[in-house]
């Protein structure tokens, strides 16, 4: 059996409570593929709980303390679990342990060679493409992604190779629990305001995980993203970490030489150890092009050859909402784009004008993501909403938060159009296909845009746009 390929113990008999999640439900698929008996319960059906069922794990719906078996060897559970729900209390009365999903992801992951990717945003997509090429190349890796593949369709995977790549969040500090051989940072920003209250905190925090990179271990780093040179500068002293940096710097170690666009593709130029590489990323924009290339560093630094990583990269495809095209309909193309921090607005927005033929005009359906966000990063997010030719904004979508007084979307609102940007309040979702066929014309690429459930509207949209 390959390293990290076995049941930790006490996950015999895992319970996960809000099994659904895109972290929580790798997770359980990774154990089920390796033998063990899956139980847990989510807020709705999905297709995820019944991919769980295919694989034999066993899947509630709604939350019940009945749900929770009496042999169960732990309870796994995200930061988004609140001390009230019925399960938890359940585990506290039969005293079975509770786990969290980030100490349940690094046993997993534990004796493998691994790679964990970290950076306020971009991990999804950067994750996903080493998955992709590692597969592409016959190594047959493990991992765990926040998002599903298009190819494989799927957001985990047990491999019997020994590199285990898995997405490293960030936001509750959990991804200080990894020991990975190499770390990718892409970015350094302040986000996730709930548990970060200065950018000091947020430094500390990505200090902290860099630290915990194996002895002759690796960090790949941007070279352009102001954080990320921070913090590179505050861990080189670190003696047994080697630091390779990536991007459009001159000094940097992978340096991004050009980015052509090619419609929804890019064709990226890199420089590494003094020879030029050229490659193609099936999604377009300099930032998904520089995912990338963190990809190429990281799977360099694990011994694999450049040459056969930047092929292999090709094969890449896409994640599920990360510009993801669902379709056309009358002429106007819908893509769904998971962006909700303003950088990753700027890029997606940044990459679908560049994507855009002739005087097609790029709308926007945009959903907030969390009150918290809204109320720090709203003015920016209405400054990026200006690089539309139109947008349409819903109400926040609070996910694990309780609403704040004061903070609506008329924050996003009001900033946007100070910036010049055409703007239309939509307070009732359903509306929103209805709106969009009366602002879309042939040509057009609509872009629904957001962390929460905007996703849902693409279809709807299509439906709409043909009748």
């Amino acid at each position: 059996m390959a390293p990290g390929t076995g049941i930790p113990a006490a996950m015999e008999r895992p319970h996960f409570i809000g099994i659904g999640g895109a972290g929580m439900s790798g997770i359980a698929k990774i154990l089920a593929q390796r033998g063990a008996k899956v139980a847990g319960s989510d807020a709705k059906e999905s297709e995820t709980a019944q991919a769980l069922r295919a694989l034999g794990a066993t899947v509630h719906i709604g939350h019940a303390a009945a749900h929770l078996a009496d042999d169960a060897s732990c309870v796994v559970v995200s930061s988004a679990i609140r001390a009230d729900n019925p399960e938890l209390a359940r585990a506290a009365e039969l005293s079975v342990p509770v786990v969290h999903r980030s100490d349940a992801l690094a046993s997993l992951m534990g004796g493998a060679r691994s790679i964990a990717v970290a950076g306020t945003h971009g991990k999804t997509t950067t994750t996903s493409m080493l998955a992709v090429a590692l597969t592409e190349l016959g190594l047959d890796p493990s991992y765990a992604i926040g998002g599903d593949l298009e190819g494989p369709g799927t957001n985990a995977r047990h491999g019997d190779g020994d590199i285990f790549v898995a997405e490293a969040d960030e936001s509750d500090r959990s991804f200080q629990k990894y020991d990975p051989e190499v770390a990718i940072v892409l970015n350094v920003e302040l986000d996730h305001h709930a548990n970060y209250a200065s950018m000091d905190e947020i430094y500390e925090s990505f200090e902290t995980f860099v630290g915990k990179v194996v002895p002759g271990g690796t960090l790949v780093i941007a070279a352009d993203q102001p954080g990320a040179v921070e913090l590179a500068s505050r861990v080189r002293d670190l003696s047994t970490l080697k630091v390779v940096t990536y991007g459009e710097a001159e000094g940097a170690d992978v340096r991004v030489h050009k980015v052509t666009a090619r419609g929804l593709t890019s064709e990226v130029t890199v420089v590494l150890d003094g020879r030029f590489l050229t490659f193609t990323v099936s999604v377009p924009g300099r930032h998904y092009a520089h995912n990338a290339v963190a990809a190429l560093a990281a799977g360099v630094a694990l011994g694999i050859p450049a040459h056969n990583l930047a092929s292999a990269l090709g094969k890449y495809t896409g994640v599920k909402r990360r510009l993801q095209l669902k379709g056309e309909a009358a002429g106007v193309q819908v893509i769904d784009s998971y962006a909700h921090h303003p950088t990753e607005m700027t890029a997606d927005l940044d990459a679908m004008r560049g994507a855009a033929a002739g005087g097609s005009r790029l709308l926007v359906v945009f959903q907030p993501h969390l009150f918290s966000r809204t109320q720090e990063l709203g003015t920016e997010m209405g400054q990026a909403l200006a690089l539309a030719d139109a947008s349409v904004v819903l109400d926040i979508y609070p996910a694990r938060e309780d609403p704040v007084p004061g903070v609506t979307s008329a924050l996003i609102i009001d900033a946007a159009v100070a910036a010049g940007a055409e703007v239309t309040a939509v307070h009732d979702k359903n509306t929103v296909p209805e709106v969009v066929a009366g602002m879309a014309r042939r040509g057009d690429l609509v872009l629904t845009m957001g962390a929460g459930d905007v996703t849902d509207l693409g279809p709807r949209i299509l439906a709409r746009l043909t009748d």
